[in-house]
């Protein structure tokens, strides 16, 4: 299956400074240096987090007496911490403001665990464990918070970023962030069309060249402060940032007039909200996860199915001349064509590829009909969720004739094919199937994939199943 999460680039690009190319200042029409950015580990931030929450939760587990039910709180914590992305560093480093949420988290694994602490007589000791745990964690993340802040005061651990928008706010942020460097933040340009007077940092170029730029600078960071781009021009922009692993930053439009958001995605800049946006679907830790129930789910279906599917086989061969199996090419991830299989439910044609199935179509066989109301058809597709083409929950493929025109004349029709493609997905169970709009349809895609959670899936499942029953108990037409 193909990676969501792009590797890590290599630095292809010339080093900056003396020996590199310098970079024409837009508004004076200069020679201006942009300075070399040295880009830090990845991990060497999220990696001491883990270490000091891994040391205070060992020694929680010491300090009340080590059992298997102990043990396994603080695996369980752990685990509930990662996920929750307790390990992505922050901007501003405020452990004190996180309290609330960490002992939140800690509480949360305390409630998986308490029926079995109950029932075990343990009760006291997982407890103790929990309270000792937090006691342990609060002052390890503050200590780590100083520490982040002093390297990154001595220029060490800071992220080349880029500000999109060279406006009053976007020229404040990068004045702030130059002076105050315990923010880790090192912006190494503007992208703009229409840049201000005399900006803190270059103009590199415009919005539309910021895949370029991310490649060019190793890029870690970017942040849309207003600027004169069309909203409906930074979505595809973004959506780029985001699939080169960047994180992306907001500032909320009006906020000094009180209507910032708050929570865990907002890092609060001198008085400057600048909102994380989130890329769950497109992180390659939590994607082992879905791919790991789609494997184990698709398996099992097939395994207990395969009785139902030889009669399926041997039915669409008595039916009519013709495979049992209808084999046809599709876009997936990445635009890249997948093989579906679904057993076969109309006669024989030569045009499926280029003709939009309507309904009624008058050559759809009798055990045909019975296999769309039932959707046993998409059976066979499940050996794609095994090779790795589709998953459970996606985007539905499309063919390329179609996926060409659609990209063209729909916007953010492209976009939907960030994801492997599903089996049954967000715009089918809202009703988005067969002759509807295809622009709900790329609508509602993009927002799976926007706010893609493992519950969602669930949620997906569940519904797509409700359907199925219903539509084998609906009467055929």
């Amino acid at each position: 299956m193909t990676p969501l999460v792009q590797p890590e680039r290599a630095r292809s690009a010339p080093a900056l400074g003396p020996a590199g190319p310098p970079l024409r200042h837009r508004e004076h029409n200069s020679l201006a240096v942009v300075p070399r950015v040295e880009a830090p580990s990845r991990w060497i931030a999220p990696a001491l987090l883990l270490f000091v929450d891994s040391a205070a939760l060992l020694a929680a587990v010491a300090i009340a007496g080590a059992s298997p039910l102990v043990l396994a709180y603080a695996v369980v914590a752990l685990v509930t911490l990662a996920a929750s992305y307790a390990y992505r560093v922050r901007i501003a480093l405020r452990a004190l403001d996180q309290i609330p949420w960490l002992a939140g988290r800690l509480a949360f694994a305390l409630a998986l665990l308490a029926p079995v602490a109950l029932l075990t007589g343990g009760a006291g000791s997982l407890l103790r464990t929990a309270l000792v745990s937090v006691a342990l964690i609060v002052p390890g993340r503050v200590i780590s918070a100083a520490i982040l802040r002093r390297l990154r005061r001595r220029g060490l651990l800071l992220e080349p970023t880029v500000i999109l928008g060279a406006g009053e706010i976007g020229a404040e942020l990068a004045r702030v962030l130059r002076e105050h460097r315990e923010y880790g933040v090192e912006p190494v340009g503007f992208l703009d069309s229409v840049p201000g007077k005399n900006p803190p940092v270059p103009v590199l170029g415009d919005v539309g060249e910021l895949d370029r730029i991310l490649e060019e600078y190793d890029v870690r960071r970017v942040i849309v402060a207003f600027g004169p781009a069309r909203e409906s021009d930074l979505v595809g922009v973004l959506r780029t940032a985001v699939q080169h692993h960047v994180e992306v930053h907001i500032v909320p439009r009006f906020f000094d007039c009180g209507v910032a958001p708050e929570g865990p995605d907002i890092d609060d800049v001198r008085g400057i909200p600048l909102y994380r946006v989130r890329r769950a679907a497109l992180r390659a830790p939590v994607w082992m996860f879905k791919r790991v129930i789609d494997v184990t789910v698709a398996g099992t279906i097939l395994t207990l199915s395969s009785p139902i599917l030889a009669l399926v086989a041997l039915g669409v061969k008595l039916s009519s001349p013709g495979p049992i199996l209808f084999r046809q090419r599709r876009v997936g991830q990445d635009g890249r064509e997948i093989d579906v299989l679904k057993f076969r439910t109309l006669r024989v044609n030569h045009d499926s590829d280029t003709q939009w199935s309507v309904t009624g179509d008058e050559r759809l066989t009798p055990i045909g009909r019975f296999l769309r109301r039932t959707s046993l058809d998409e059976l066979p597709q499940l050996w794609a969720v095994l090779r790795g083409d589709m998953s459970l929950v996606g985007p539905r493929p499309e063919r390329p004739f179609f996926v060409r025109q659609f990209s063209a004349d729909v916007y953010g029709y492209k976009d939907r094919h960030r994801l492997p493609v599903g089996l049954t997905g967000w715009a089918q169970v809202h009703g988005l199937r067969g002759d509807t709009s295809i622009e709900e349809r790329a609508r509602f895609d993009n927002h799976y994939i926007e706010h893609w959670s493992l519950w969602r899936d669930v949620v997906v499942l569940a519904r797509t199943i409700a359907e199925v029953v219903r539509g084998a108990r609906t009467p055929p037409r």
